[in-house]
């Protein structure tokens, strides 16, 4: 292993590159608040997309260069301008895409991490000097935050602490008044194929509403396909939710979670942003491995039938499949019953009940 080249003097600038998504934007964050509490002095540079800026774009101490993908080239030049004339002593090349890739090109900087061989690809190692470890059996946000150990510094403690202004909670307030213990869903993800059936969110919503006594409100974002998946589970559910689809934005989803009792969710940004305000995730997984994707915090509460699609669409069990193998495969999810769901909930509530329901994570 090369010696650290900031061991004895901090470095002036860095440079991080990670543009999406959302869920990986908040498992940057906390690399972030360990290089302002070791380096306060160094400054940090993020090139993030569009999307996830409006995220955590609003935290002190960051300078932020916005690189938007649909704007194709146009996009580059706009990043192209924002850095001409400067140099970083490090990049920290966070994705391996690409677009990502070429997007590298941009940083002139004389140290370049990025990942391991095994993690790498589309020539991901042509724009990079310096590799993170090779480990299998990670998280993906401790593989983030492997980033800083070529520079000679280790994450030890996790801390998010992204910013809720407070129009964001009053929004929250608004919709889910007062301490009733709720159930807040968040039914999709940009993986369709990690979507849930819409009969079976609406029926472990009911049980949660008619056997548990708890408010149920539904969220989502304003795209066409959110808002016809919601209209689904409405339409399934007997007891009507609190319908907030389209309605709330990345904040305010942020200040709903921090409301909530429980958050129930596939493998998506909401997850990791819901885990990243505390709020306890009922997680669905099987086309992805909660393991390395699951609620960093806190995984106990998530159905898990990744080992079960492994079984089924690979032959094999999880554990003879390279990590971080995805089975999204049409079905997959097919494999978590509502019984699942309504066993994780049925355990929550006792446990929540009975006073032994461990306290919310850091934020």
């Amino acid at each position: 292993m090369p010696e650290a080249p900031f061991s004895a003097i901090p470095p002036q600038s860095l440079c991080l590159l990670r543009t999406s998504a959302l869920g990986d934007a908040t498992h940057v964050v906390p690399l972030v608040r360990t290089l302002q509490a070791q380096w306060p002095q160094t400054q940090l540079t993020w090139i993030i997309g569009k999307l996830e800026h409006k995220l955590v774009g609003d935290i002190g101490g960051v300078e932020f260069v916005v690189f938007d993908k649909a704007q194709g080239w146009r996009g580059f030049d706009a990043v192209r301008a924002q850095l001409r004339g400067r140099r970083f002593d490090a990049l920290l090349h966070m994705q391996v895409a690409l677009r990502a890739n070429l997007l590298s090109t941009l940083v002139h900087a004389p140290l370049r991490i990025g990942y391991d061989r095994a993690r790498s690809k589309d020539l991901h190692g042509l724009f990079v000097n310096r590799r993170i470890a090779a480990r299998s059996g990670e998280h993906v946000l401790d593989a983030m935050a492997s980033f800083i150990e070529p520079l000679g510094l280790a994450q030890t403690q996790v801390r998010w602490d992204i910013p809720i202004p407070a129009q964001a909670d009053a929004f929250a307030t608004q919709h889910l008044p007062g301490d009733a213990p709720t159930l807040l869903v968040s039914p999709c993800s940009s993986h369709t194929v990690r979507n849930w059936r819409p009969e079976r969110y609406a029926a472990a919503m009911d049980h949660a509403a008619t056997r548990l006594g708890w408010r149920v409100a539904l969220c989502g974002g304003p795209s066409a396909y959110e808002r016809t998946f919601g209209d689904a589970i409405v339409e399934k559910a007997t007891n009507k939710p609190i319908d907030l689809i389209g309605k709330d934005t990345l904040k305010q989803f942020l200040a709903l979670a921090r409301h909530a009792t429980l958050v129930l969710t596939p493998d998506s940004g909401p997850m990791h942003m819901a885990n990243a305000v505390g709020a306890p995730v009922l997680g669905l997984h099987a086309a992805s491995n909660p393991r390395r994707s699951g609620p960093y915090s806190d995984r106990q509460w998530c159905v898990d039938r990744y080992d079960d699609a492994a079984r089924k669409f690979r032959g094999k069990p999880a554990s003879e499949l390279a990590w971080g193998t995805k089975l999204e495969y049409p079905g997959v999810m097919d494999l978590i019953e509502v019984d699942d769901v309504i066993e994780r909930l049925e355990v929550f509530a006792l446990r929540r009940n009975a006073g032994t329901q461990p306290p919310a994570v850091a934020r």
